[in-house]
């Protein structure tokens, strides 16, 4: 096998059902997991569900039904975009109340407090049950958190703290290192925050007021702060605290990479690698950052009616056209708007009339004329292909197949093989021989973005048919054959 290669996404907060920001964070983190596979890496992917907290335990109770029941429940809803989205079938799904992540949570705990960054003292502050958080200065606009626009509240109680503080230089020589963040401004957020000066912060939380969480070892009185809890996932799906086997092989001596959203930094970049360095474990390599998704201008919330489910995205679509629509029409790092009307039209430009359309014509002709299927030299990754994947730049990296794709159409066009097929058969059939290598390379690079197209392109070349229709037009039903998952 190649290098060891880790990826993990962040681990969803199971209150609500999962929207379209879940769903880019995943494709983006699956169509890199496929990319670094067909370079010969040995890949670890993790994701999963974050099920304590007290927003749960509120959202839990505002439904009425008992807190393990409706975890269950938003967790198989998360488990279930892995096939609605087409996901590595390999990836390791966890969720924070398996009893291993308890222990391993608890043994984190453990081994800050070993060295001497964990203390206890009574705290007032201002809390926002958004963030999960109390809220420094910092974060507090117009009497509001930054993040969620709303109040925080004011409360007081006793609570164990992280000592932050004692990272503030070990913390900007980490963020100093070129790289450990992409895109590069979010690395600059995360040093400047850094250099403000750091607050220690409160990671535990009073069982009189919230039961529902990871016990604090040695304290039956409090639990963890849901995002000590959670952040050790990235380790414990490794078998951590084990030191050896996939911990060993995957975080110790692999490449590790984190994908998250920009509103991550703090808690990716900041505390995660501060308790990382407290219980002596090597730091992230790199953390890739995406922006938002809005719609029509407007951040997507409920009230307002307009968020986007992925599940209707893949029931109107398809799960490759979903994913293609993720990785090349939203921006990577910055944040993107999305309506129902544009989707439809990139749908249908590009897709229907784009690649489905190409691949048809190209493959119609070829079955009709050509009596062997063609050969086809072994075909690799351009140099640039792989630096703009390698550089997270999903969009570019697509609008180099579609460039291809143009290019092709343009030859047919130009060049009108359908004719000169009739007049000089042998020329005709060498010409339609050298597109179907053509379409075949486009299925080639499609690979990590849109996988089960890929394989659909590859096969019609190498039995010399045209495929079924890969992309239905809207006003029609998803026919057998098209690359649709059963959600």
């Amino acid at each position: 096998m190649g290098k060891p290669f880790y990826l993990t996404t962040t681990l969803p907060y199971v209150n609500s059902d999962p929207h379209i920001g879940h769903a880019l964070e995943l494709v983006q983190a699956d169509a890199l997991v496929r990319f670094r596979k067909s370079q010969g890496d040995d890949v670890f992917f993790n994701t999963g569900t974050d099920e304590h907290g007290q927003k749960i335990f509120e959202a839990a109770e505002k439904a009425g039904k008992p807190i393990q029941e409706y975890v269950d429940h938003y967790a198989n809803e998360f488990k279930k975009l892995n096939g609605a989205l087409g996901l590595s079938e390999d990836l390791v799904f966890i969720r924070t109340t398996d009893e291993h992540h308890v222990q391993a949570a608890q043994e984190m705990w453990r081994r800050c407090s070993a060295k001497g960054d964990i203390y206890k003292k009574e705290f007032e502050g201002l809390y926002c049950v958004g963030c999960e958080k109390y809220l420094t200065q910092k974060e507090i606009v117009d009497g509001k958190c930054a993040i969620h626009g709303t109040e925080p509240k004011l409360l007081k109680e006793e609570n164990y703290f992280f000592k932050l503080s004692n990272y503030q230089k070990p913390l900007e020589e980490y963020l100093s290192k070129e790289g450990v963040v992409i895109p590069e401004w979010r690395r600059q957020e995360a040093l400047n925050f850094v250099r403000e000066g750091l607050e220690d912060f409160s990671i535990s939380r009073d069982k009189s007021r919230l039961s529902w969480g990871v016990p604090v070892p040695g304290d039956e009185n409090q639990v963890m702060y849901v995002w000590f809890d959670a952040l050790t996932n990235y380790i414990s799906t490794l078998g951590w605290p084990n030191e050896g086997g996939d911990f060993k092989k995957f975080w110790t001596d692999g490449e590790v990479l984190q994908v998250a959203g920009k509103d991550q930094v703090r808690f990716q970049s900041i505390m995660w690698q501060a308790m990382l360095m407290s219980a002596e474990i090597k730091n992230t390599d790199q953390v890739f950052y995406h922006g938002f998704i809005n719609s029509d201008g407007q951040k997507m919330s409920k009230s307002l009616g307009n968020v986007i489910s992925p599940y209707d995205l893949v029931k109107k679509y398809g799960t490759d056209a979903t994913r293609y629509l993720l990785l090349r029409h939203v921006h990577p790092t910055e944040d993107s708007d999305v309506t129902w009307a544009r989707l439809d039209e990139w749908y249908t430009a590009n897709l229907v009339n784009g690649l489905g359309n190409l691949v048809a014509r190209v493959m119609k002709l070829a079955e009709d004329n050509i009596d062997e299927p063609v050969v086809f030299k072994t075909f690799s990754y351009s140099q640039e292909y792989e630096n703009v994947l390698k550089g997270f730049q999903f969009n570019y990296a697509i609008d180099a197949v579609w460039q291809k794709i143009q290019e092709t159409d343009e030859r047919i066009t130009r060049d009108e093989p359908f004719k000169v097929v009739k007049s000089d058969p042998v020329r005709g059939k060498a010409m339609l021989a050298a597109l179907a290598v053509e379409i075949w390379n486009i299925g080639y690079l499609l690979g990590p973005f849109m996988p089960e197209t890929s394989k659909i392109i590859l096969n019609a070349v190498k039995q010399n048919k045209k495929p079924e229709n890969l992309f239905p037009r809207l006003a029609e039903a998803p026919r057998e054959g098209s690359p649709r998952l059963p959600v």
